[in-house]
């Protein structure tokens, strides 16, 4: 049985797959095959971390970026403290938003400038695997590379494995 402790995964690679779709549709497909899919585990391996610069970061982008976080941050206190009072429930809310705003306006300002120049441009990142393995316990092994083998015949992919 896998463990539910997260870790690296016992048991036999019976598919490779060059990425993540690939190697969910082998696992679904031994799903609808009955196979007892608790016993398998999705490993990508080969990491890497990719980070897209999308822009350059300037005051007003650090100013407006915290308005809207705290526009945002107050709309969400201004609800629950409007849930605890009969009467003037939109001013409540109203109030939260604009500090929430200003204050944070301010923080992503104070933060740019601590920042000292040393990170002037935005990003995203996201860690993508080079391949995909799918791991079985040994006793199921032989039965999911089997199945598995059907797939390949259907779809008319090279083996797993």
């Amino acid at each position: 049985m896998v463990s539910p402790v997260p870790g690296l995964p016992t048991g036999l690679v019976v598919g490779t797959y060059d990425d993540y779709p690939a190697a969910q549709r082998a696992v679904d497909f031994l799903a609808d095959q009955k196979f007892a899919v608790e016993n398998l585990a999705i490993v990508g391996s080969e990491l890497r971390q990719v980070e897209r610069v999308t822009g350059r970061l300037t005051w007003g982008k650090a100013a407006l970026g915290g308005l809207a976080t705290g526009a945002w941050l107050g709309l969400f206190v201004g609800l629950l403290l409007g849930l605890f009072t009969d009467e003037g429930w939109l001013a409540i809310i109203l109030l939260s938003v604009l500090w929430g705003a200003i204050f944070m306006a301010i923080f992503g300002v104070v933060g740019y400038a601590l920042a000292g120049g040393r990170r002037d441009f935005t990003s995203q990142s996201v860690t993508i695997a080079g391949r995909y393995e799918v791991y079985c316990q040994h006793q199921h092994a032989e039965e999911a590379r089997n199945l598995l083998a059907k797939l390949s015949l259907q779809t008319g992919t090279t083996s797993p494995g």
